[in-house]
């Protein structure tokens, strides 16, 4: 291992306490020590995935044991840690406990709270959003830790190290992102830049012992990664766990609009590497979502009607009644009011869609599913 390497990725099969607690100390210690992050009293802020509540098993969120083993080390170096995060759409007490984190935080003596108090971020030069508000608590941090959980996600491929920093922007006001951006993947892209590149978490660690694969970030299937990894640049992290997923560049918004920016980080290098994989490594079997169409031709939002086309031509999101369980979360999340429910019977108006999928993302029995849209039915029809 080379002082000068951006990543370090160690096996990890099991979330056994011991073996987790040795690997994030290696990774604290590869970077410096967690003191070259954290001073005496410094209040540092744990950004863990808590999307929605579920069971560490469902490995929909971080898993309480890495929680557990980073805020050790942080109350060893004299810091002040509080685990928390903002879930989309469930009340943020019954997730946290549901998820683990509670207990953590009962049996260290931590708070464990929720993201609230929307305030303006300071955005870098070049950002393509300039009004971005996030929770208060994670500007005033001193330090913030970023611990995401290894996924692939139906609407952004992947969501890693970057993503999981837009935990921070508060409650719904994340549907009402995706509804002012719409339906341009490349644009969210680079919101979610935006937020990572204004907060800057110090350090970051993914829980990739047993990540997701499939369409995540909650309706996917656990998937055994074997890996726990550290980085001070979360975009590093999360292109190199790109490449090794066997996702190409071109297909990964993330890297599109990072590389449209011309950020260095585009650049990986075989010297960002350390730890137990090879930098050849490629993880077989993962279930990589086939992202929708979300824009079919670009110059149909210019002709008359050309919206209301491209709405029929898109894949679309549908109820799978028989999995419904009727609790309403995606009407709640739609900011976009196309989504009513009557009984047990989802109804979608698809003219208001625009594709966000924060319907599917929150449903925690998977009971929307993507259908394609006209032209992509013809496509595959066509091919047969």
């Amino acid at each position: 291992m080379t002082e000068t390497s951006k990543l370090l990725m160690l096996k990890r099969e099991s979330y056994e306490q011991h073996g987790i607690d040795s690997a994030v100390r290696a990774l604290f210690d590869h970077f410096g020590g967690v003191g070259n992050f954290i001073k005496p009293g410094d209040n540092v802020l744990l950004k863990v995935n808590l999307v929605m509540g579920g069971k560490p098993e469902r490995c929909i969120t971080t898993h309480p044991s890495v929680v557990r083993s980073v805020a050790r080390a942080v109350l060893d170096a004299g810091g002040r840690p509080v685990i928390a995060d903002s879930p989309g759409i469930d009340p943020f007490a019954r997730a946290a406990r549901k998820s683990g984190f509670t207990d953590v935080a009962d049996e260290l003596s931590v708070p464990c709270v929720e993201l609230t108090d929307p305030v303006p971020l300071h955005v870098t030069e070049g950002a393509s959003f300039h009004k971005i508000d996030v929770a208060r608590r994670a500007l005033d941090s001193d330090v913030i830790i970023n611990m995401p959980k290894m996924k692939t996600h139906g609407q952004m491929l992947l969501t890693l190290g970057v993503k999981n920093m837009f935990g921070c922007v508060v409650a719904q006001r994340k549907a009402e992102w995706h509804h002012s951006v719409g339906m341009d993947r490349d644009l969210f892209a680079s919101l979610l830049i935006d937020v990572w590149n204004g907060l800057r978490p110090a350090f970051t660690i993914i829980d990739g012992v047993i990540g997701m694969d499939g369409y995540g970030p909650s309706s996917g299937n656990p998937f055994p990664y074997g890996v726990i990894a550290g980085a001070r640049d979360a975009l590093v992290m999360d292109f190199w766990l790109c490449v090794m997923l066997g996702v190409r560049f071109a297909d990964f918004p993330l890297w599109r609009a990072a590389s449209k920016r011309k950020m260095q980080q585009c650049a990986i290098d075989e010297e960002d590497l350390a730890g137990d994989f090879p930098v050849k490594h490629k993880w077989n079997g993962v279930d990589i979502p086939k992202l929708c169409s979300m824009s079919v031709l670009p110059f149909l939002s210019l002709i008359p009607f050309g919206r209301s086309l491209e709405h029929s031509l898109t894949s679309r999101p549908a109820q799978v009644a028989d999995l419904c369980i009727g609790c309403g979360k995606c009407v709640a999340v739609c900011k976009s009011e196309a989504v009513s429910q009557n009984g047990a019977k989802l109804t979608f108006n698809y003219k208001k869609c625009i594709r966000c999928y924060c319907c599917h993302e929150m449903c925690p029995v998977r009971a929307i599913e993507f259908r394609d849209g006209l032209l992509r039915g013809l496509m595959k029809f066509l091919r047969r």
